[in-house]
């Protein structure tokens, strides 16, 4: 390593001797007491390194021969799990608090996979790609289960874990052919050596990989973990799992077959276009009959990730482009949802069944017309900028030539909008029952009610200049 390839990697090296040093602090003075001090460094941690990032990189470089790549892309997407995994830090601590929950080791576990998250987004090589992954997703699964005292938590890390250990045989098998096949582990090599066709041996390894990296995603049919983790989980930790990895693993995704496979898109676009469609309806229908809030926002993540594979699934810069505006939207939603999830609560304990909204317009009506603009957002409705995040995805794949694709996804939307308006059906027309309290820390109410404004405004000003952002790191990627 020399001092070039340092200072390209010097952010995830601040943040990893951060970690350590936090884990020390933690350990050696009061453990569990210094919590919400470690909690708060950490967040006010991703807000500098994201601010870092976002001002100081400049066109494309790599570090260690290639198996580390820092572009627009990677910058975007960094950006974007930074800020994401600090808002659900600090708008989670005063729940954790309360639920005595709140373990020092949380956000140091947040650090650690955040970093692994990095590493996913600028991986040019298999070995990177995997080293990454493993540490965003060993982070994760004992934050699943980090309410020890309880079997649905301990369930959940459980589930992810056995499941996860599946995801990454396949991962790892597929990278095992792609490599005999190709010679080489870099996604450049790889690239190189595709000709006018792709060995069988290689398109298996794609296929393999591609199955792996769904799982990561949430793509149907390697979805089977999502529901039962995302609820089993405590509420602070599924609305991490519903942000910040779903970034990363989609941008891992699409460096994947564009660095590795983009020469041959017509290979791997199809998979991914099946991915994208089953997500879409399955998300949409599976949630209709779900009466837990947590399992519901589960399948809505699926669905959504169908809709940002449907991007993916174009094989061009736009659709890249299209994906990436997807996800800073679908973060921004999910942000401001979970506010509003963490703070039900009855008698003291949190609440998660979606029949204690019946009638919580006439107790808390602003509260509940801000849930209205959220919900309406996240099902596509315009005005609000969910509808502009579909129009984005629907119209790369019409530009693509998936129109059918399009099509099915515009129907899948309409399906899924169901789940959503029950909700606000329940708020504002529901029978009378017994209420449900939304008890907000000044936090979780800054972070709910600034997404509300920018889901109700942010088309208006194009969500602050994003889309010609996300364009630059498009083209970074897609040459």
């Amino acid at each position: 390593m020399n001092a070039s390839d340092f200072n390209i990697v010097l952010p995830e090296v601040a943040l990893a001797v951060y970690a350590m040093g936090a884990l020390l602090f933690g350990v050696y003075t009061g453990k569990d007491k210094t919590s919400t001090l470690i909690t708060w460094a950490t967040a006010a941690m991703f807000v500098a390194l994201a601010l870092w990032i976002g001002v100081s990189g400049e066109g494309a470089r790599t570090a260690f021969g290639g198996m580390f790549n820092d572009d627009p892309f990677a910058r975007f997407a960094k950006v974007t799990i930074l800020l994401s995994a600090a808002a659900v830090l600090v708008m989670s601590e005063d729940y954790m608090q309360r639920r005595a929950l709140a373990r020092f080791e949380y956000p140091i576990l947040v650090a650690l996979s955040v970093i692994g998250m990095m590493m996913m987004v600028s991986a040019g090589d298999l070995m990177a790609l995997y080293m990454g992954l493993e540490l965003q997703s060993l982070a994760l699964y004992v934050v699943a289960s980090i309410r020890r005292d309880s079997a649905k938590s301990t369930e959940a890390g459980l589930k992810y874990f056995v499941l996860g250990a599946l995801s990454s045989g396949l991962l790892l098998y597929g990278a095992s052919l792609t490599y005999g096949f190709a010679g080489t582990t870099l996604f450049s090599g790889i690239l190189s050596t595709l000709g006018d066709g792709v060995p069988v041996g290689l398109l298996f390894g794609l296929v393999f990989m591609l199955s792996g990296l769904a799982f990561k995603v949430s793509a149907v049919p390697f979805h089977m973990w999502t529901p039962d983790v995302y609820e089993g989980s405590p509420t602070p930790v599924t609305a991490f799992f519903a942000t910040a990895p779903k970034v990363a693993a989609m941008a891992l995704l699409a460096r994947l077959v564009h660095d590795a496979f983009g020469s041959v898109p017509s290979q791997w676009t199809q998979v991914i276009a099946v991915l994208s469609l089953l997500s879409m309806f399955f998300g949409a229908i599976a949630a209709i009959g779900q009466r837990d809030i947590k399992r519901l926002m589960a399948y809505s993540s699926i669905a959504h990730m169908g809709y940002a594979l449907l991007g993916l699934a174009a094989g061009t810069a736009m659709g890249v482009q299209a994906m990436l505006v997807y996800l800073a939207i679908y973060v921004t939603m999910n942000v401001g949802t979970f506010a509003f999830i963490l703070s039900l609560e009855r008698d003291g304990k949190p609440v998660s069944d979606i029949a204690a909204l019946h009638m919580l317009s006439k107790r808390e009506p602003m509260k509940a017309y801000a849930v209205l603009a959220l919900m309406f957002s996240l099902a596509g409705v315009p005005p609000f900028i969910g509808f502009f995040a579909k129009w984005t995805v629907l119209t790369a794949a019409v530009d693509a030539g998936l129109t059918w694709l399009a099509v099915a996804g515009a129907v899948a939307s309409v399906i899924g909008a169901f789940y959503y308006l029950r909700i606000v059906y329940f708020m504002f027309f529901g029978k009378e029952s017994e209420g449900v309290e939304s008890r907000m820390s000044p936090v979780q109410w800054l972070a709910f009610v600034g997404t509300v404004l920018i889901v109700v405004f942010g088309a208006a000003v194009q969500l602050f200049g994003i889309d010609p952002i996300a364009a630059v790191a498009a083209e970074a990627l897609v040459r």
